[in-house]
């Protein structure tokens, strides 16, 4: 059976462990199956930009964010920030009275990026990340990566599913399918991401 859409993995899910009686419980497997890939994926397709005003040295990140690429200041001369500990975030404010100027550093805090120095004027910030998958649910019935891997997102349920069904001699043949399929995908994307970096072609004049 094609899984191509939400229902379609649910059915998928139900034949898999052959149960009729799982309907209700079943977006929840694919719900933590999605929580565990959001800690295990880092594909290029989750990547994405956005850009924001910069003016105090706390900015909360986007709800969507999983981690950080880099980060950018975009006024005048573009630059990129450095990311440091939160013990030297603290050293550098410490040695320099924190003192404002254009931000070099950043660090994470709680849901928030810090920087340093506290911006002294208006900046224009660009955030490169890592978003967090788009949840399945009736009303977004497909994603890119149940396009590109609709065997980790089924795995994964399944994976969910075995203690939830007290059938634990299940969960090793789940976990081992299910490892396969993200390292996969994450396989891929770094193959993709890799694909111009070969061998340079030598013109030889005569």
């Amino acid at each position: 059976m094609a899984i191509t859409n939400y229902t379609e993995l649910q059915s998928s899910i139900a034949d898999w462990l052959n149960r009729d009686d799982l309907t209700t419980v079943i977006p929840t497997f694919i719900s933590l199956a999605e929580k565990q890939m959001n800690r295990a994926v880092r594909h290029y397709r989750m990547i994405t930009r956005k850009q924001a005003t910069l003016d105090t040295h706390y900015t909360t990140l986007p709800d969507d964010w999983l981690e950080t690429v880099r980060l950018n200041i975009a006024s005048g001369e573009t630059h990129r920030l450095s990311l440091v500990s939160l013990d030297d975030m603290v050293e550098l404010r410490e040695k320099s009275g924190n003192t404002a100027g254009r931000p070099r550093y950043y660090s994470h805090v709680a849901n928030t990026l810090e920087v340093y120095p506290t911006p002294d004027s208006t900046y224009s910030m660009e955030l490169m990340y890592y978003q967090k998958i788009s949840v399945l649910s009736s009303g977004n019935t497909s994603n890119w990566l149940l396009e590109e891997a609709p065997d980790a997102y089924l795995y994964g349920a399944l994976l969910q599913a075995a203690p939830y069904l007290a059938e634990d001699n299940r969960i090793e043949v789940w976990g081992g399918l299910y490892t396969s399929a993200i390292q996969a995908l994450n396989n891929s994307s770094e193959a993709s991401r890799n694909s111009g970096s070969g061998l340079k072609m030598r013109f030889v004049s005569h």
